[in-house]
């Protein structure tokens, strides 16, 4: 007989908490380091004009031609292309290893482990503030980070965490509620951020960094309910846990799974790659002509990007109720692409804002996507999935800062938002994937409805 699926004893503590306080600390850690780099390598070069702090003559016309400038925005744009690519490709291993693992172990070790790795991570960037240390040390600290599965494994446990505590029906709200946590924390971080850098410097802020990844670690140590109810010993170090993911994508039975499960990955990766890869260039490109923010504004415009987190879900709770997910996904792409195409024109800050405004469902296809690949594997084997989701996004992220980073500094002499109108571009490939599959899924249920009703004339 089918398993029953298990029942949560109480619906709190939950998932959202430590989540929300992961990305609280991604969300401060990432701009703040990005403007220390910007004005500590700056500084390193003798670049004495327009930085993150002071933007005053930044769009007087020769900063465009300032090939120092220029320099200072090629090296920080290929100093986190080096960071990212050396933290998610040690975290493309460990994620895929630590969450087939949890399916057996429980999802709590597999949540501990990479928020302890964020905490050191922060500890290395303060080491580096204090000590002015080489920036090179910032990629000591992610590979480190990356080593125990850093933000990925946080993700793929906490949305593991999800399907083994929601029925099929309401898994999809459930999934955005949680990818609202993620909005939540980063437009807190981002206005905090921005005003209190602009104050303190970049020191005090990264003390919170450490302090809310110390916290998510006791959370998920002490507060957090167990979800994996039959729960049993495992090694950690061993291919099986490899293994699970593999079979994901060739057991031999149910094709039709197999094939849905491949083409919702591949739709899964061209979204998050341009995610992750215009996200990243944001701060950069306010940051120069002929935007030139300041921390405070670029505070502003991050949270206004991570507002779209909490509007998508708004969104796809109105919109559910009279589409199915799948053309939610659908409209969720096109404001998507919609607003990347406004900020790869925008000149000016309103231009710039009512780009950010355009994305406002823009997150509502990728709650869609996961609810969707949790349906398509049994209960036991969750952990495998979303280990291979977080697979997915690391390669993301190791693709996003290649592309996104390298096209950045090759187009600032042609067009300086020509990556967010690429990133727009791509994201035509997976409106196609997630529409033909919903097409077609309709026209094969409808060819076994006029089957079944021909039958008995037939016989």
């Amino acid at each position: 007989p089918p398993t029953p699926p298990s029942p949560v004893h109480s619906p709190l503590p939950a998932a959202e908490p430590l989540l929300f306080l992961a990305t609280l600390s991604l969300g401060l850690q990432g701009p703040l380091a990005t403007q220390y780099l910007w004005d500590r390598l700056g500084a390193e070069r003798g670049y004495s004009g327009p930085n993150a702090s002071s933007p005053a003559g930044c769009g007087n016309g020769s900063a465009d031609s300032d090939p120092l400038r220029q320099e200072v925005e090629a090296l920080v744009s290929h100093w986190n292309l080096y960071i990212n690519l050396g933290g998610f490709f040690v975290g493309l291993f460990s994620v895929t290893l630590f969450g087939p693992w949890s399916d057996s172990v429980g999802r709590r070790p597999a949540l501990i482990l990479p928020a302890v790795g964020m905490a050191v991570q922060a500890a290395i960037y303060l080491l580096v503030m204090y000590l002015q240390l080489h920036v090179a040390y910032f990629l000591l600290g992610r590979v480190l980070s990356g080593l125990m599965g850093d933000y990925n494994l946080i993700l793929a446990s906490c949305f593991a965490y999800v399907a083994d505590t929601s029925d099929k029906r309401a898994r999809t709200f459930r999934v955005a509620v949680l990818e609202a946590c993620l909005g939540i924390a980063g437009m807190l971080a981002s206005i905090g951020g921005g005003q209190w850098r602009k104050a303190q410097g970049y020191i005090n802020p990264f003390w919170l960094v450490l302090a809310a990844s110390l916290a998510a670690a006791l959370y998920a140590a002490f507060c957090l309910q167990e979800s994996v109810k039959q729960q049993k010993p495992a090694k950690l170090f061993t291919l099986s846990h490899y293994k699970a993911v593999y079979r994901l994508y060739t057991a031999p039975e149910h094709l039709s799974a197999r094939r849905k499960l491949a083409l919702y990955s591949l739709a899964f990766f061209l979204l998050v790659t341009v995610h992750f890869g215009t996200k990243d260039l944001f701060v950069l490109y306010e940051l120069g002509s002929p935007l030139c923010w300041a921390a405070d504004l670029i505070g502003y415009g991050s949270a206004a990007s991570y507002l779209a987190y909490l509007s998508s879900l708004g969104g796809l709770r109105l919109l559910q109720l009279c589409l199915e997910d799948t053309w939610v996904a659908e409209l969720g792409l096109i404001s998507n692409i919609s607003g990347l195409v406004v900020i790869s024109l925008a000149t000016t800050t309103p231009l710039m804002f009512t780009g950010y405004g355009i994305l406002f469902l823009s997150m509502a296809a990728t709650p869609v996507i996961r609810a969707k690949l949790s349906k398509l594997v049994s209960e036991t084997e969750q952990g495998a999935l979303f280990a291979s989701v977080a697979c997915v996004e690391a390669l993301c992220s190791l693709v996003a800062t290649g592309v996104f980073n390298s096209l950045y500094p090759a187009s600032l002499h042609f067009m300086r938002g020509f990556p967010f109108l690429f990133g727009a571009i791509m994201l035509l490939i997976p409106a196609a994937i997630i529409g033909w599959i919903e097409i077609w899924d309709s026209n094969h249920d409808y060819s076994h409805f006029s089957d079944a009703s021909l039958s008995p004339a037939d016989g």
